[in-house]
């Protein structure tokens, strides 16, 4: 049998808050291939043995997940080395051991694709913007020259994890899940990150 393929091809992981349980999102940038990653890996995965892995390393963390599969053939492990945020320290306090994993998709809008009182990453609505003038924010003291934004949007499916942990660079050692992404991914590259 062979090793089960790590897989990076995505934006990053949005956490949501507001549910049952706190949500945890790996965002691709396609609705297909968001669909296609569920319907072929994700579905066939037992939920007990659903492990998400943050390795804190400095000011990243090395974001893993990976799972048994009824579909051995399909299967994927997931890796993502990002920027530690306050919606992962929110996350990490919050969790209370168990989560819901689903799958989402991430996409920037410009001014016309958005209604108004969309607010762009300066802090200001679309309303705020010159439509006319390359979208550029009517606020005096904002240097923002183009409005622009993202939009997440959550698939339905979900499965339910219940093996979270955090851990330190000194723990990878003893967590399998860990030790085969880090030597697969080569732990060095993670320094260039």
């Amino acid at each position: 049998m062979s090793a089960i393929p790590w897989f990076d091809d995505f934006e990053g992981v949005a956490y949501r808050y507001y549910d049952l349980r706190m949500n945890v999102v790996p965002l691709v940038s396609d609705r297909k291939e968001s669909s296609s990653l569920w319907h072929d890996t994700i579905r066939y995965w037992v939920d007990p043995s659903i492990k998400i892995r943050f390795v804190e390393i400095g000011d990243k963390y090395w974001f893993i997940m990976g799972a048994d599969s009824q579909k051995p053939d399909t299967n994927l492990s997931f890796y993502k080395v990002l920027q530690k945020s306050e919606h992962y320290e929110r996350f990490k306090k919050g969790h209370g051991g168990e989560a819901y994993l689903r799958l989402g998709t991430y996409a920037h809008k410009s001014l016309d694709e958005v209604k108004k009182d969309a607010l762009c990453n300066c802090g200001h609505e679309a309303r705020d913007h010159d439509e006319n003038d390359n979208d550029e924010c009517l606020f005096n003291k904002c240097d923002c020259k183009k409005f622009s934004t993202f939009q997440v949007n959550l698939l339905k499916r979900k499965k339910t994890i219940t093996d979270i942990q955090f851990l330190k660079e000194e723990d990878v050692k003893d967590d399998p899940l860990v030790w085969n992404c880090f030597n697969a991914n080569d732990f060095s590259k993670s320094e260039q990150v």
